[in-house]
């Protein structure tokens, strides 16, 4: 495994994205946003040919540019999903890579008043965009949607909300069960704001004043605080804390805003929509940090309750933690993409 990067058999086209829904956001981040679409072998083969899509999204604190980071004896992510297509171990498609950070790190895809329109700004300009400038199938069934921890959660909910658009999804260690995912960091959370009394805002002003990361506790009180701006800022944008930053009690009226973001509370509510897809991929490792391979198991028991049967789940746990995680990628991108060929030889069907 050659420590340098490698020729790609499809093309990866980047462009500069200009949203006007993230425009004007509360944070002032760009509204100009990097785009890559990467275009399998044989695209430029067949002018008429169309082809499907999956789109990827970033776990937190993700940008674009990281897909390249390479690991000792590891590939990134765009040199093995190319390999997936060239060696013909699944039919080609066209991947849509989306950046989503925020100045917290990043907005878990949602629409909020605290970060902005990332929802929106995928569903209603990303994703026409690109069916407008390539030739993809434009259709829910040929459509679908990929990523890991919040970007894995972003996978999940994205199909619930808009089943119009995605008709699958793969959830790598993706976010859910919240009482074991994130309550178990709020006890650690009011230790390390005890030095800024408590006071999450002057850690903050703290850390954007350093180097970042230098301090123990910067990883968790970053988590808290961005996911806070993403699931329970008030109505002028600013993040509420579910819990007593001093006392660490449960505000149970804000906790109750993050536990609506929960994908195994949401199911119930949007059962119709998951029965609506043809493909459902979850899995996690064993041993995750953050318990997500027990709220994998819940999220897939939630699913089983609804209604979706093993014909159309693809569930699995492995020997892992939350990290180094990303060879499983190609394994879902290449089911994705066989299930998304059934799906359009036994024809298109429309969202329940």
């Amino acid at each position: 495994m050659l420590p340098w990067s490698a020729e790609l058999a499809g093309r990866l086209d980047e462009h500069v994205f200009s949203s006007e829904l993230l425009r004007g956001n509360p944070l002032g981040d760009p509204h100009e946003r990097p785009l890559w679409v990467y275009l399998p072998p044989g695209y430029a083969d067949d002018p008429a040919r169309r082809f499907p899509s999956v789109y990827v999204l970033q776990g937190y604190t993700g940008n674009l540019s990281m897909w390249r980071n390479r690991t000792p004896f590891r590939q990134p992510f765009p040199e093995t999903a190319d390999a997936v297509f060239a060696s013909g171990q699944a039919p080609p498609a066209v991947l849509v890579y989306v950046d989503a950070w925020t100045g917290y790190g990043g907005s878990q895809f949602v629409d909020s008043a605290g970060t902005g329109r990332y929802h929106s700004y995928l569903c209603d300009e990303v994703v026409p965009w690109v069916d407008r400038h390539y030739r993809t199938i434009a259709d829910r069934d040929q459509r679908a949607i990929t990523g890991k921890s919040s970007g894995g959660f972003g996978a999940m909910i994205t199909p619930m909300l808009r089943p119009d658009l995605f008709g699958a999804l793969a959830s790598h260690a993706g976010d859910t069960l919240y009482e074991c995912s994130y309550l178990h960091d709020f006890g650690e959370a009011v230790r390390k704001l005890r030095p800024y009394d408590g006071d999450i805002f002057r850690w903050w002003d703290d850390f954007r004043g350093r180097t970042s990361f230098t301090r123990d506790g910067d990883q968790i009180l970053l988590g808290l605080f961005g996911v806070a701006a993403c699931f329970s800022a008030s109505p002028d944008g600013t993040p509420e804390l579910p819990f007593d930053p001093r006392t660490g009690v449960l505000r149970e009226h804000v906790w109750q805003r993050w536990l609506d973001w929960d994908p195994v509370r949401m199911v119930p509510r949007y059962a119709d929509a998951l029965r609506s897809l043809h493909s459902v991929w979850v899995d996690a490792g064993t041993r995750d940090d953050y318990f997500l391979d027990v709220g994998a198991e819940a999220f897939v028991a939630a699913l089983r309750s609804a209604g979706i049967g093993d014909d159309v789940l693809r569930f699995e746990l492995f020997d892992a933690t939350h990290a180094a995680i990303e060879y499983r990628y190609p394994l879902s991108l290449s089911w994705l993409c066989q299930r998304m060929s059934a799906a359009s030889a036994q024809g298109s069907t429309e969202p329940a």
